[in-house]
């Protein structure tokens, strides 16, 4: 296939269903993976991705089939480790934070991309590539109650900046959307109202310059990348 292909974990809704359609404007050949199969498989018919697969990032099996779709499709350009949870909600302290949440917080929100990176990284290097992980500012900030969530992102960016360390073709970055208007937002301020937030396709043109222009690897928020 002459398109480049991008993979975006967690496209059914939110950000990464607004990025995954954002790229497939790009000329993107779209692998996209989510939980919620019928959710996935809608979005996936209305946005016009290649291939749906639905599944748990976490769960190595699920791994092991992203990998055969890419296969499938002969390679791959761009990785975007986006799928996470919010954790323990409403958010509690972390002298209060349920080591059980805590655990199930850096197994969807580090282990899983990680792991998932490592499997893809021998195809991005052939075709010097690119992996974005999206991370937040509670991963730099100190908000009280993001704790679990916070340290599991920090946990990710630090992962994220040791690889763009070591590898020479394949570019790494991590981006911060900033605050947007969808369900994780929600979940962590319960009954309140969040319609002052953007939605995510309001930020999507900053990451869609990331990775057009092919920027150096590093840290970056995404607002600030738009024009």
């Amino acid at each position: 296939m002459s398109n480049p292909i991008a993979l975006v974990t967690g496209a059914s809704r939110g950000l990464g269903r607004a990025l995954a359609a954002g790229l497939v404007r790009e000329g993107y050949t779209l692998i996209v993976d989510a939980r919620d199969e019928a959710a996935l498989i809608a979005a996936a018919d209305e946005d016009g991705f290649a291939l749906a697969v639905p599944g748990d990032v976490t769960d190595p099996g699920h791994r092991a089939e992203l990998r055969q779709a890419v296969e499938k499709l002969g390679g791959l350009d761009l990785l975007v480790n986006n799928a996470g949870t919010l954790g323990a909600h409403p958010l509690p302290a972390m002298a209060d934070y349920p080591v059980d949440e805590l655990r199930t917080a850096f197994e969807v929100n580090v282990v899983a991309p990680v792991a998932l990176t490592q499997l893809l990284l021998p195809a991005l290097r052939v075709r010097g590539g690119a992996v974005l992980n999206v991370t937040s500012d509670a991963a730099v900030e100190p908000y009280a109650g993001w704790g679990g969530y916070g340290a599991a992102k920090a946990a990710l960016e630090q992962a994220s900046s040791v690889l763009a360390a070591e590898e020479l073709t394949v570019r790494v970055w991590w981006v911060d959307p900033g605050d947007l208007r969808t369900d994780m937002h929600q979940q962590a301020f319960p009954g309140e109202d969040i319609s002052d937030r953007p939605l995510p396709a309001a930020v999507v043109p900053g990451f869609v310059r990331l990775v057009t222009e092919r920027l150096p690897s590093g840290r970056y928020r995404a607002p600030e990348l738009i024009s």
